[in-house]
């Protein structure tokens, strides 16, 4: 796919890493050249030196036969605009901008054909905030990403000694709870003095403690996923309560505003160091929101306010270092949970397994809405996981028997590629051209067996624990022209 990025700021550059690892072909676009020096000189790509919303500019890039156009700039205007010319001048199919504005990404007419003419909107911030409210309804996981709608999760958590199922193989796993919709797919274990490894997922593999466990779940299933394999003893889970926002950025501010539309639920506080942004703060938050006014690595101010009794601490500022050092000493401290958002990759990857129970990275946060449009197929939704190594997929079945490689067939007769997982299968959601009527039968969630015969218009939601291997899944269920 022939692809132009505008922007080569931090998510661009996250989403040219992803896209050019793809073997996609992707042009970049930014006024900056010793940015696109540096890009170039890291991926297999193209820069162009320019103002996105010049017609020229997006000449020089290729735009005459570009498959999608990702704006991602600093600014809305620039992506807007840009997604504009695109469709005007040069017809480029498929045009996803960045905005963080709430007021235009609420107006269809703006956002429409005759409007700005942007295909999809994506905003870090909302995306963050998506994300972390899920760790926050299951505090025990590491990561919770939907699928189907929100039918299907795939949780990953930390294997700890003590849990039930841990220490026990994972054909016992399944033995245990046959009728519950759970399928175990990966396993990343620690090795003293290595990267975490991938360990494929057999009946007789046995969960360690410190393993990081993926679990594909119906969505009902997951506090039960999580309790076999985090929890110890029938100790209930303690639910986040007490929070603690490091940072009142575009993230923290927003993340404020989402927790505090349930009055009385959570209690939160944030902590910015500069005096004007704090004023801004306490005006466009409720008075129950405490805004403090100090420096996020202040042992003094965070003994001071209680750090101790804190259900979750979440650094979230613009800088990696004061993220990271802010969320050690806060654990340090006492917080029970604590959360860096870390843009570096290899930031991300030094604090994987320390004492920083996550390590988000706001562009992986969001690269699946990104992915989603990239690929072939009818793919519904894509998650990026492990720092971009591997990834969940949901994709569609289409055809007949007759048109599909898959339709009509048994799993275990599919020729997929070895180490690739069918976690589940959702079957029973409206098609696209059935009408939104609730239907008779709710969908079902569906372990897979090698006998479990696909149909026309399942939902599957596969693991991969390499990407590499997404074009072999997609070819696979990719139907015929007979089919049109």
């Amino acid at each position: 796919m022939k692809i132009i990025i505008l922007g080569a700021g931090r998510v661009g550059q996250s989403v040219a890493d992803s896209l050019v690892s793809e073997h996609n072909d992707i042009t970049v676009i930014d006024t900056n050249a010793e940015r696109l020096r540096d890009l170039e000189a890291r991926f297999d790509l193209r820069g162009v030196v320019g103002d996105g919303i010049d017609p020229a500019v997006l000449a020089e890039a290729g735009a005459q036969d570009t498959d999608l156009l990702i704006a991602c700039a600093a600014q809305d205007e620039t992506n807007l605009v840009c997604c504009k010319v695109a469709q005007l001048r040069f017809n480029i199919p498929k045009r996803i901008a960045r905005v963080r504005s709430t007021g235009l990404q609420a107006d269809p007419l703006l956002m429409g054909p005759d409007g700005f003419a942007v295909d999809r909107i994506i905003c870090p911030e909302e995306s963050l905030t998506r994300y972390i409210g899920k760790l926050i309804e299951y505090p025990e996981a590491m990561q919770v990403r939907e699928f189907a709608g929100g039918r299907a999760c795939l949780v990953s958590v930390r294997a700890r000694a003590g849990a039930p199922m841990v220490g026990h193989t994972v054909a016992e796993l399944r033995s245990s709870t046959p009728e519950v919709a759970v399928r175990l797919v990966a396993i990343y274990r620690r090795f003293a003095e290595e990267p975490d490894r991938f360990v494929p997922c057999g009946g007789d593999t046995r969960i360690e403690p410190g393993d990081e466990v993926f679990v594909l779940a119906a969505r009902e299933n997951i506090a039960h996923v999580l309790a076999t394999l985090h929890r110890r003893g029938a100790t209930p889970v303690r639910p986040v309560r007490r929070v603690m926002i490091a940072g009142g950025g575009r993230v923290g501010l927003h993340l404020a505003q989402e927790l505090a539309r349930e009055p009385g639920r959570y209690l939160v506080k944030i902590i910015e160091d500069d005096g004007a942004r704090c004023i801004e703060l306490a005006s466009r938050l409720p008075s129950d929101v405490l805004v403090l006014q100090g420096d996020t690595t202040d042992e003094d101010l965070l003994g001071d306010e209680s750090i101790d009794e804190i259900d979750l601490f979440l650094a979230l500022t613009d800088d990696d270092e004061d993220n990271i050092m802010a969320c050690l000493l806060a654990k340090r401290m006492g917080a029970r949970r604590v959360l860096a958002l870390i843009n570096r990759r290899s930031y991300a990857d030094l604090m994987h397994g320390t004492q920083i129970d996550i390590a988000l990275s706001p562009a992986q946060a969001m690269l699946g809405e990104l992915l989603a449009h990239v690929r072939q197929g009818d793919v519904q939704a894509v998650h990026s996981l492990r720092r971009g190594v591997a990834e969940a997929l949901e994709i569609v079945v289409r055809g007949d028997r007759k048109s599909s490689r898959v339709v009509g067939r048994k799993v275990s007769d599919l020729t997929l590629p070895r180490d690739v997982h069918i976690g589940l299968i959702v079957r029973g959601l409206p098609g696209p051209a059935e009408a939104p009527a609730t239907p008779a039968q709710p969908p079902e969630v569906i372990i897979p067996r090698s006998s479990t015969v696909l149909e026309s218009n399942d939902h599957v939601v596969f693991f991969l624990p390499h990407k590499r291997l997404v074009r072999d899944v997609e070819k696979l269920f990719r139907v015929s022209a007979t089919f049109f």
